[in-house]
């Protein structure tokens, strides 16, 4: 399994970053976390077949993980995509996706693939996807509006991977990263409803983590600025632009 870093950066970062946006890769088949930006261009820059794209799950309803969706599906659409496209999250980020799509007129397109709409069951580890190489799961997070962090499982090879998406360190992401072979956290900053570089390791080291790899980054953010965090978890660094994370 890898996770390609689509983008790293928080609603404000350096000018080298994007918007956070993942792809999980394993055995052909791939799965798309958010779209804040150009997601298809940044798979396509990444050496990824946007045709094996099996899901798209979306976080939360914020611009930055999200307002890409038309594009995303404009794009889609003209690399000649068929199948319908699952598209998974919370009740409000599903909403949120509809009235971006909505916001245009689509009516003389041709050709167009469906949409299915996925709405996450309440509660923790709910089943977000499944499919013969990967089981993601999900939980609700502390940011502002609904939220969600993932639990990515590989059949086969037991790797996992997690994801905190935008949240404060919380007992939701400790135990969704459990044993976790990666766990990418956000670092944007100590404040309300985000977490700080020296908070994700905490929280990797509490999950029994063996790496974590930090992104929705805020400018300026370096290796060179986590000491603190690496006197509590050794094995944590800076997200790289584009960067393929093996779990």
């Amino acid at each position: 399994m890898t996770v390609h870093l689509l983008g790293t950066g928080a609603a404000r970062s350096d000018a080298h970053r994007t918007t956070t946006m993942l792809a999980i890769e394993s055995g052909g088949r791939l799965v798309l976390v958010d779209c804040g930006g150009d997601a298809l261009q940044r798979m396509l820059a990444c050496g990824l077949d946007v045709a094996s794209l099996d899901a798209l799950v979306v976080t939360h309803e914020h611009p930055d993980h999200i307002a890409g969706f038309p594009l995303l599906i404009e794009r889609l659409w003209l690399h000649e995509r068929a199948a319908p496209l699952p598209i998974v999250g919370n009740a409000a980020a599903l909403a949120q996706a509809r009235r971006s799509w909505e916001a245009f007129d689509t009516s003389g397109w041709t050709g167009l693939f469906a949409f299915d709409w996925r709405q996450l069951p309440d509660g923790e580890g709910a089943l977000a996807w499944e499919d013969a190489r990967l089981r993601i799961t999900a939980s609700p997070v502390v940011h502002g509006p609904p939220t969600h962090g993932l639990r990515i499982e590989e059949r086969g090879t037991g790797r996992v991977a997690a994801y905190s998406c935008d949240t404060e360190p919380c007992d939701a992401v400790a135990a969704l990263a459990r044993g976790a072979d990666l766990l990418v956290h956000e670092a944007t900053g100590a404040f309300k409803g985000h977490s700080s570089a020296a908070q994700a390791a905490a929280v990797a080291a509490r999950a029994g983590a063996r790496r974590c790899v930090l992104v929705h980054l805020p400018p300026g953010l370096t290796d060179d600025d986590l000491d603190e965090a690496r006197a509590t978890f050794a094995d944590v660094r800076v997200g790289v632009e584009g960067e393929a994370v093996a779990v």
